[in-house]
């Protein structure tokens, strides 16, 4: 028999224990939340990802009436700042959600964004350091995708080669 463990560790502040740069980069999420289109779920997301030259890209949730055809607000900025600059590092990402149906404990990427930003965090050689936030409350932060995805898909598991690991 073989077991396998692993363990995640996670950091929860009050957002005034925040730097100036974190804070700053949650602020910018919570203005991409206002840009969110949920009429469906009426849960507005934002994101906003910290570019290693400290450009910040937002993204926000994007809803249709065919689900599977919307966008969470994590990957619309991940792919955004892709787009706009391709193989750029990005720090930082954080979530926030202006909903009063949320509390920390349950708000967290989908498995989805969890994967798509585990292999930006691969791609990029570097963890990205994760912070979320419920309304104006406590922030939760996570060095590392790895944390949200222990057990990540990856190439070697698909039977096929590759730069992932």
């Amino acid at each position: 028999m073989e077991k396998w463990e692993q363990r995640v560790s996670m950091t929860v502040f009050a957002p005034l224990e925040l730097g100036a740069d974190d804070r700053e980069l949650l602020a910018r999420a919570h203005s991409a939340a206002a840009g969110a289109y949920a009429p469906y779920s009426g849960f507005q997301v934002g994101a906003a990802a910290m570019l290693e030259i400290g450009d910040c890209i937002p993204g926000c949730n994007q809803e249709n009436a065919a689900f599977p055809s919307g966008l969470c607000a994590e990957r619309a900025a991940v792919f955004a700042a892709g787009s706009a600059h391709p193989g750029m590092a990005i720090r930082a990402l954080a979530v926030v959600t202006p909903s009063e149906k949320a509390d920390l404990h349950g708000f967290s990427p989908c498995g989805g964004c969890r994967q798509v930003l585990w292999e930006a965090e691969q791609r990029q050689g570097r963890p990205i350091r994760m912070l979320l936030q419920v309304g104006n409350g406590d922030v939760c932060v996570v060095e590392g995708v790895e944390n949200y995805l222990p057990f990540a898909f990856r190439a070697s598991g698909l039977g096929k080669g590759g730069p992932m690991p």
